[in-house]
């Protein structure tokens, strides 16, 4: 008799795995062109050989796949580290002062809703065709993500505590980093979490017009070339370490908030 926990592990794979096996036998039905729409066999095959330069089916793309996944990741990693600095920062001054919220807020309320794709032509005018203007569309990415969650962590510190906290003569700077900063970050730490999966949805635009490098880059061109087989190996490539990131932001979580670790609403694992 399996035990319910070995159960559970194997669930983890139970819908990968039919999507993969439902996928194989359509693209295999002949009900598209299997130039159209590869069989994961045959990305899996393109995938080896940008990765281990196995047969050089993928020609100039062939064993630089870890070229290209560091190409990505330091884009990601320098857009997600200043978003996190900025908006981290900003988010505990908005929602700590209320003179701060009034003087900036409503700034940062406008420039929300402008899609990053969009500050794609200033910033190659203000940074040129280089790391720059990729690095400043994956921040804005993850910037405001963190900034909102952030300030919805502040402001929903328990009162109470503070005021106890004011009480036993604690100042300001005090009352922040002992009782605000921890209260907030749940919600700092979701916003990481949706920060960093932003970051790598827009590494992939940044890519295909700012830079000739990065799995953003190999999509968009191997897309040029037909090369739907290797389109598809970006796509899962950019979904693996995505879901990477987040594994290690989850790690860390579960460290400093040790009280929430591997835990749901029903209270298991």
């Amino acid at each position: 008799m399996l035990n319910v926990l070995h159960l559970r592990k194997l669930d983890r794979y139970v819908v990968p795995f039919l999507i993969l096996v439902g996928w194989e036998a359509f693209s295999r039905s002949g009900a598209l062109p299997a130039a159209l729409l590869p069989a994961p066999s045959t990305v899996l095959w393109a995938w080896a050989d940008w990765i281990f330069g196995t047969d050089g089916n993928t020609q100039t793309y062939s064993g630089h796949w870890v070229y290209d996944m560091a190409s990505s990741f330091s884009r990601v990693l320098a857009g997600f580290a200043i978003a996190t600095f900025l908006a981290v920062v900003l988010g505990v001054a908005i929602g700590w002062s209320r003179a701060t919220e009034v003087i900036i807020e409503p700034t940062l309320q406008m420039l929300r809703p402008i899609p990053p794709v969009s500050w794609i032509p200033l910033a190659i005018i203000w940074f040129g065709i280089a790391n720059k203007p990729a690095i400043f569309l994956v921040f804005l990415g993850a910037f405001f993500p963190i900034l909102l969650n952030t300030i919805h962590g502040v402001k929903n510190c328990d009162r109470n505590l503070i005021r106890a906290g004011a009480m036993v003569g604690g100042k300001n700077r005090e009352l922040l980093r002992f009782i605000v900063l921890p209260a907030a970050l749940p919600n700092i730490f979701a916003g990481l979490r949706i920060g960093i999966g932003s970051a790598w949805m827009l590494t992939v635009t940044a890519e295909m017009v700012a830079v000739k490098s990065g799995l953003g880059y190999v999509l968009w061109d191997s897309y040029y070339f037909l090369r739907y087989d290797l389109v598809l190996a970006a796509m899962a490539s950019i979904g693996l370490l995505g879901f990477l990131s987040d594994l290690g932001i989850r790690a860390v979580m579960s460290q400093v908030l040790h009280w929430q670790r591997n835990t749901t609403i029903q209270g298991g694992e």
